[in-house]
């Protein structure tokens, strides 16, 4: 008896450590949210040396002009870079470079440079998002090491804002605010060496279960959100469509993903979509987990949380996203053009992913940079099995103001010993820029759906 109570005693201790360990902040650590933090996290204050000021609301709504397409005027477009990092002076500053930065240095000596500007914390989101932040700080807490999420439906945004481990970070990028049901049309290259290029265009669509009122709410329980992707051009994958059923507790269920095939009128699952599968039309140059610089479930991998330091991260890359520009303007040999790109000194979460014993991914370990404003991955170094570096990703980021929506204005992939890469989410040359608040209905998010999708 004495014996039994004992283990009871101890079964009970174990039971309330878990519960600490795993609980979400108290309200007295939230309360820093909006005061001594940013409503969604970031340091509010600026850097000793002044180089990082102060957040003080981000850009205003109407920063700067908005054209009849959508496309927003750079509200920085008079200033001139500080200094430019080469390869001749990069070892001053690689304190505060990624080695996936100073590889591109290196490879590409005499054109990849970083022309570094006065930084701008320009990210803020309706004050809806800030609350919905400050819930998930207080009642989200995660599945099975941090594979899924729970009591996260109360809030649906930046499940972690204040994070204490490395895979809650990743779950803020996951997780963060994209300005509700969102469409756009952009592009995608996966250049040649010499720089030739073909292009493979697609209307994208991601819509939410909060913003679909038709979705019966235990249907989408467990749905972070529904994305679709149709192929436009070329006209040999035109009508191509998928369809991804993105899950909370990925422990529970696994991402649903579909295809349909406009050539054989067929609509399929696509197991496939998930992890390291190859990346739609990308010509083998990315994974699925890639896409949006990580995504999907994060159980393959072990993170660990370095803690913040001073980068230089693409950012504010209004001039990038010109559409004054031609796609030929952007896509150069071996990266995109880096007199078009704008580099900011900020505060990054630095984030280590390391392949689980038994797992499998062509990717071994991942060094991920990521955004403390915003929560958005700006850089990311791959490594191979040999542990090799192998591909560098960097996220030009651009605040959609008008919305107040942090976004990305192209996703780069570089593959430093195929010599190649990949440009992703290009619209400079597209008929309109990105339209935030369509009205989704669950209907148009159904397997059964696609087909109607794929009409060329």
């Amino acid at each position: 008896m004495k014996n039994t109570r004992i283990l009871q005693a101890g079964a009970l201790v174990l039971t309330l450590l878990a519960s600490s360990v795993m609980a979400a902040v108290s309200e007295q650590e939230a309360a820093q949210l909006g005061t001594s933090l940013t409503p969604l996290g970031g340091e509010m204050a600026g850097n000793a040396d002044g180089t990082i000021p102060a957040w003080d609301g981000g850009l205003s709504t109407s920063a700067a002009a908005v054209d009849a397409k959508g496309f927003l005027a750079d509200p920085f477009a008079s200033e001139t870079p500080l200094f430019t990092i080469t390869a001749a002076n990069a070892e001053q500053y690689k304190d505060k470079l990624s080695a996936g930065q100073m590889a591109m240095l290196k490879r590409y000596s005499d054109s990849y440079t970083i022309p570094v500007y006065p930084t701008h914390r320009t990210t803020s989101v309706p004050a809806a998002i800030g609350e919905a932040a400050r819930v998930s700080a207080v009642n989200t807490t995660p599945v099975d090491g941090g594979n899924g999420l729970q009591n996260f439906n109360a809030s649906r945004y930046y499940a972690f804002p204040i994070p204490k481990t490395g895979v809650e970070v990743i779950w803020n990028h996951i997780t963060r605010y994209r300005g509700g049901n969102t469409r756009r049309v952009v592009t995608q290259a996966t250049p040649q060496t010499n720089g030739s290029y073909s292009l493979v265009k697609f209307e994208d669509e991601v819509a939410f279960p909060a913003d679909m009122p038709d979705l019966d709410p235990a249907k989408g329980s467990n749905i972070l959100l529904y994305f679709k992707q149709r192929v436009t051009a070329p006209s040999r994958l035109a009508g191509n469509v998928l369809l991804v059923h993105e899950t909370i507790d990925q422990v529970k269920e696994p991402r649903l993903a579909w295809i349909y095939n406009a050539g054989q009128r067929r609509v399929r699952r696509a197991p496939q979509v998930a992890y390291d599968g190859p990346g739609t039309a990308a010509d083998g140059m990315r994974t699925a987990d890639n896409f949006d610089l990580f995504s999907g479930a994060p159980d393959r991998y072990d993170w660990q949380l370095v803690g913040k330091k001073e980068m230089y991260i693409p950012y504010n890359s209004y001039k990038l996203d010109s559409p004054a520009l031609s796609y030929d303007d952007v896509i150069k040999a071996g990266h995109i053009n880096q007199d078009l790109t704008r580099y900011e000194l900020h505060r990054v979460w630095e984030v280590v992913a390391t392949l689980k014993s038994g797992e499998r991914h062509i990717y071994a370990k991942r060094h991920m940079y990521i955004d403390e404003d915003s929560w958005q991955i700006a850089l990311v170094d791959h490594y191979d099995g040999r542990g090799q570096l192998w591909r560098v990703a960097e996220g030009h980021a651009q605040h959609y103001y008008n919305h107040q929506v942090p976004g990305y204005t192209l996703e780069a992939l570089y593959d430093l010993m195929a010599g190649r890469y990949l440009a992703l989410g290009m619209k400079n040359e597209e008929k309109s820029a990105y339209n935030f608040g369509f009205k989704a209905t669950a209907a148009d998010y159904t397997p059964a759906a696609l087909r109607s999708s794929g009409v060329r």
